[in-house]
């Protein structure tokens, strides 16, 4: 088990930007950044013992500045969409950055993915690790107090555990997530539609054209987003029940005990035989199949990117919850402590 640090550009202030690579026994990679604690490269083999690249990036720091696709990245103080920009808590109205039409999404547009982090890196008892944090100021992108956050990124002997933890002193939401893009074939190796998704959901949240949930929460059988067995993502994909999202972006609610780290997806790659196991303590996670990637993105080591080239599983709670009562709540008030914990396990299927 190793860790490498390499200094990896600059911020326009002049502030020092890091990538730490984490390595353990198996031969596997995780390369980290403190610019938006951005996951910029996993590097996990085959059934042939042949390593790849399995998230989608870019080769440097100017590259993920200029990135309006939250590659990689932490998203926060809220994952998802904001209805209108604006939700009441403590009898206030709070008004956020319209990102989004008319609408929030990802924590504006100087959310935590845009920040420079501090960060350390340590071998822990479970490997490598880096640890970052950040203190977000009151009124940061509209949000209420101020938000003492955690993330910690360690390399186990079977994938990546991401740890997330936050105090703040006063009533808040948070409401945080990792963005990374997965292609089990290796980043550079054109669209995940040959995947086969199976998701510990049965039930998912109805949404509107602007998908931002309505509230409903419909049951996903006998519909495309039915993935109870392992299903060929590709299969579905242009079904006209999906509407007008050019794919799946969805918000599944997972089937398991809240607060417990429940399996949450299997995502299977039959040319390489790369598993990816996804677990989390979060109540669900959003599936979004880079529908917006446009065609001929630049990515790392030379790739060209397109739509459908990645798979983001996002596990978060649920897009919208300030506004929607009935929604598992996502206030932190001061006393109580943030904690979620999401693994990605990787083996050969």
């Amino acid at each position: 088990m190793t860790i490498e640090r390499t200094a990896w550009g600059s911020m326009p202030d002049g502030s020092k930007v890091t990538l730490f690579t984490l390595s353990n026994a198996r031969g596997m990679r995780a390369s980290i950044s403190n610019y938006g604690a951005t996951l910029v490269g996993l590097e996990v083999p085959d059934r042939n013992g042949a390593m790849a690249d399995v998230v989608l990036g870019y080769d440097d720091l100017d590259s993920y500045r200029r990135d309006p696709y939250y590659m990689g990245c932490i998203v926060g103080r809220t994952a998802g969409r904001i209805r209108d920009a604006r939700f009441v808590l403590g009898n206030m109205v709070w008004s956020l950055d319209r990102n989004h039409g008319e609408h929030h999404i990802h924590g504006g547009r100087n959310g935590f993915h845009t920040r420079l982090w501090n960060a350390e890196a340590a071998e822990t008892d479970d490997g490598p690790a880096v640890f970052l944090t950040y203190e977000c100021e009151h009124h940061e992108e509209g949000y209420p107090g101020k938000l003492f956050f955690k993330v910690a990124y360690t390399l186990t002997e079977t994938g990546l555990r991401l740890s997330f933890s936050g105090t703040a002193d006063s009533p808040t939401v948070v409401n945080v997530t990792n963005h990374a893009y997965f292609n089990l074939g290796g980043h550079d190796a054109g669209d995940i539609l040959d995947h086969t998704l199976e998701l510990n959901a049965s039930r998912y949240l109805e949404c509107d054209a602007s998908m931002i949930p309505t509230g409903g929460i419909l049951d996903t059988a006998n519909t495309p987003l039915d993935f109870s067995r392992a299903t060929e993502i590709g299969a579905r994909i242009n079904d006209e029940v999906l509407g007008g999202s050019g794919g799946y972006d969805h918000y599944f609610l997972l089937d398991g005990i809240p607060g417990e780290l429940n399996p949450a997806a299997r995502l299977y790659h039959r040319d390489s035989g790369r598993l990816l196991e996804v677990l989390s303590t979060q109540p669900g996670l959003q599936v979004y199949t880079a529908n917006f990637l446009p065609d001929g993105l630049d990515g790392k080591a030379g790739a060209v990117y397109g739509k459908h080239c990645g798979i983001c599983l996002e596990t978060q709670g649920c897009p919208d919850a300030p506004n929607q009562p009935e929604f598992p709540s996502v206030v932190l008030r001061p006393g109580e402590k943030y904690e979620q914990t999401t693994e990605y396990r990787f083996s050969i299927g």
